[in-house]
């Protein structure tokens, strides 16, 4: 697998090996091995799917304040999605930047976001589903978000958002 440094500081582009023979393939998305060699030195504590049915969906950006931040992998294995990063951290060397990729079963890649990078997704077709693994338990009370359409951020999503939650409408704009 070949770990591509990103825009955000921390934050990895994966090419996963993939092995095939006519039984089909095995593909390697995650190895700590990688992620220490690059100065990550976490784990993952928990796993996650989310299923979404219609095209355009939009969910983010979300993050979890300190002192239970996390660090993401996600893949997409079902459909296509828009994945985006956005760093929020402050006196990061890279606060402000974001980045997205198309992330699908067929190219396997997959995001790893180091903790307190804010994430989001545009589906880019109905029935898409996106698998997390997560480095810290989920604490409702340190759930943050920026707003998708952030004005400082100025992501350019590639569809105009079809659903979005209450939640993800309410949250701020990001300061500096």
């Amino acid at each position: 697998m070949i770990l591509h440094p990103t825009r955000v500081h921390g934050a990895f582009l994966i090419e996963p090996s993939t092995v095939a023979d006519d039984r089909g393939s095995f593909t390697e998305v995650y190895q700590l091995r990688a992620l220490a060699d690059r100065g990550w030195h976490g784990s993952f504590v928990r796993s996650a799917i989310s299923h979404n049915h219609h095209r355009g969906t939009l969910r983010g950006l979300h993050f979890q304040r300190a002192p239970h931040s996390e660090a993401k992998l996600v893949a997409c294995i079902r459909g296509a999605v828009y994945d985006v990063m956005a760093d929020v951290r402050p006196g990061s060397p890279t606060f402000g930047c974001w980045e997205g990729y198309e992330l699908t079963p067929e190219n396997r890649r997959a995001l790893f976001l180091p903790e307190g990078v804010a994430h989001g997704y545009q589906t880019l077709c109905d029935d898409s589903t996106v698998h997390y693994h997560l480095s810290d338990y989920y604490a409702p009370q340190l759930g943050d978000g920026i707003r998708w359409d952030d004005p400082t951020l100025a992501i350019q999503w590639p569809l105009p958002p079809s659903r979005l939650s209450e939640q993800d409408k309410r949250w701020g704009m990001m300061t500096r």
